[in-house]
């Protein structure tokens, strides 16, 4: 440039081998959904507020040192946020429409609105106790905990490599995960990029007036993706399928559907405490069914995989160290259920319990072993002339 400056080379591109030898390296991202799964799951069998923000920061400690610098490794964020609004909007309705949890400590007193009498059991205003709120709380930081998980997965584990990892007969299905997953992470990346770009010329990004002027270049940028998709996955023959016997078709659906109302039948089972003795046996077989559905459904799929991932030793410790946490949370469950879920009637301080809480801290394993992520790529610097 000029006086004012010059620009200084900008950073070469990776190189093939470069880029080969990182997908060699990289950890399997069904390793990733799997710890993050089993993460969520242990926070469904607590309600103790002290182990769900002890799960929550496991997460994020996680995706802090093991996220890779991609666009859609930026959703973690989204989800926060959905984690809080949930927070909010079940306290906001508790306070509105009251709780069924009797409380004697009365914050304030609203004023209540008469409804008719086909609405018995439902109230407006009236009293808001601290029980029923510590209540809501308890209950909304579980949902919270298991988006926030969700949202690791989905910040940790790279889509399109999963969508290659998925069996053969899931494949449709997972494209089309594949395109909705990644639809959130490019909308926020272009709403941001345009509002730094509407900044750098003085105008006006915040606001309802920002929002609309900065919505149709975000419509018209998804609509260009949309159709370069659709001309990609035509030109690669996609939706293209092989004939199979009908008793092979036949068989595939009855034991995939009979696999997936197994699973739902044990995993109610899990779920609740009558049915404790046959939530396991029914869920494995479930599992084993959905599993030779799958296996039989994927001779109709007519594609090859170019350079599969590979599910090594660190793959097994990372889903290792989530399943652990959710099988002690479990264990823990069982043994110990006042520790897991402190009462709120009569109103007591939460504890933390000790072992519950050195198995979440299982979890940060994957911290430890898993491969750390290439450094973000150097751009243009500007030095004085």
């Amino acid at each position: 440039m000029g006086a004012g400056g010059t620009l200084s080379a900008p950073a070469s591109a990776p190189t093939p081998a470069a880029t080969h030898r990182h997908r060699a390296t990289a950890l399997h991202p069904g390793a990733w959904w799997l710890w993050a799964l089993a993460l969520g799951t242990a926070a469904t069998r607590t309600t103790n507020p002290l182990l769900l923000a002890l799960l929550v920061t496991v997460s994020a400690y996680v995706v802090i040192t093991r996220r890779p610098h991609a666009p859609w490794s930026r959703s973690y964020g989204a989800f926060v946020k959905l984690a809080l609004a949930v927070l909010l909007i079940r306290l906001l309705f508790t306070t509105l429409l009251g709780s069924p949890i009797p409380g004697t400590h009365t914050l304030v007193t609203l004023p209540e609105v008469p409804l008719p009498d086909w609405a018995q059991g439902v109230r407006l205003g009236g009293r808001v106790t601290a029980e029923g709120l510590t209540f809501a709380l308890y209950d909304a930081m579980k949902l919270a905990t298991l988006l926030i998980c969700v949202g690791a997965a989905n910040a940790l584990a790279n889509p399109s490599r999963l969508l290659k990892s998925l069996p053969g007969a899931l494949y449709e299905m997972g494209v089309a995960v594949v395109v909705a997953l990644t639809f959130a992470p490019n909308l926020i990346a272009d709403v941001q990029r345009l509002r730094a770009a509407r900044r750098l010329r003085g105008r006006h990004d915040k606001g309802v007036r920002g929002l609309l002027q900065v919505g149709l270049p975000v419509l018209e940028g998804a609509l260009e993706r949309s159709v370069a998709l659709a001309a990609a996955m035509d030109a690669r023959g996609y939706g293209r399928t092989a004939r199979v016997p009908a008793p092979v078709r036949r068989t595939t659906a009855a034991l995939t559907l009979g696999g997936l109302l197994g699973i739902c039948a044990g995993t109610y089972g899990l779920l609740t405490a009558a049915g404790g003795t046959y939530g396991i046996p029914v869920l494995l077989a479930g599992v084993a069914a959905a599993f030779g559905g799958l296996w039989l459904g994927g001779r109709r799929t007519v594609r090859t995989r170019y350079r599969p991932d590979r599910w090594d030793a660190r793959a097994w410790l990372v889903t290792a160290s989530g399943v652990a946490v959710a099988a002690l949370l479990f264990l823990a469950a069982a043994r110990d259920p006042a520790a897991l879920h402190p009462g709120v009637v009569p109103l007591t301080a939460p504890t933390l319990p000790l072992w519950p809480a050195a198995a979440v801290l299982l979890g940060l394993l994957p911290a430890f072993v898993a491969p750390a992520p290439d450094p973000a790529p150097k751009t243009a610097v500007k030095e004085p002339s």
